[in-house]
C-alpha cells in the first residue's frame, strides 16, 4: 500500500534515527494490520519513522525505529536478545549512494513494497524519494520484517531487518519432532 504522508520530512538524518524495543503504540500516520498465521501485525508510518506491533498468544513485541525525543539509544547494527517468547533479531545498515544511484534504488523499493499485500510504503513530500517503507511475511514460526527509510538529500538509505521467532527452550533442538508429532 503506497500513500503520501501529509507531514513535514521530521526524520532529516539517518543518524538522528534511535531504536527502541517495547514502547507504546506511538501516534502513527498510516497502518497497515495484517493476519500472518495466528500473528496480528500491524505496521505504522510515523512522521519520524516507524513501529511494528507484533501480538501473539504468548505476548507483544514492539519495534521502534525513529527519531524518539529524549531517546539514547542510537540504531545499532545488531541486536539479538529474548523479548517474552520469542527470540528476537535486529540488524541495520546504511547505505551511501550517488544520485543516480539512489533514484534507481528508491523506485526499485517503492515498487516492491507498495504492490505487495504485506507492505505500507509513506512518501514524505517534497521528493518523491523520501520515503519510510515495510514489508512484512512469516516463514514458519518466525515472523520477518524489513523497513527502508530513504534520505535523498544525503544519497543514504537506512534498511533494517527483523525476525522474531519462537524460543526454543535449552536442550531442544531446532526442526526436529518428537516422536508425539
Amino acid at each position: 500500500m503506497l500513500t503520501t504522508l501529509n507531514t513535514s520530512y521530521t526524520d532529516t538524518r539517518a543518524a538522528d534515527l534511535a531504536w527502541a524495543l517495547g514502547r507504546e503504540p506511538l501516534p502513527a500516520l498510516a497502518t497497515l494490520d495484517l493476519e500472518l498465521a495466528g500473528s496480528r501485525l500491524q505496521l505504522r508510518l510515523l512522521g519520524a519513522s516507524h513501529q511494528v506491533l507484533l501480538e501473539e498468544e504468548r505476548g507483544r513485541c514492539s519495534e521502534t525505529v525513529a527519531c524518539i525525543a529524549g531517546s539514547s539509544t542510537p540504531l545499532p547494527l545488531g541486536v539479538a536478545k529474548r523479548v517474552g517468547g520469542w527470540e528476537y533479531e535486529f540488524a541495520a545498515r546504511v547505505e551511501a549512494l550517488p544520485p543516480h544511484s539512489f533514484a534507481g534504488r528508491a523506485q526499485e523499493l517503492l515498487a516492491l513494497v507498495s504492490d505487495h499485500p504485506h507492505g505500507l510504503v509513506g512518501v514524505f513530500p517534497g521528493s518523491p524519494h523520501a520515503f519510510t517503507a515495510l514489508l512484512a511475511h512469516r516463514q514458519g514460526t518466525n515472523v520477518h520484517w524489513r523497513t527502508w527509510h530513504a534520505y535523498p538529500q544525503d544519497g543514504q538509505l537506512v534498511a533494517t531487518r527483523t525476525r522474531v521467532g519462537v524460543r526454543v527452550p535449552v536442550g531442544a533442538k531446532r526442526g526436529t519432532r518428537g516422536a508425539a508429532e
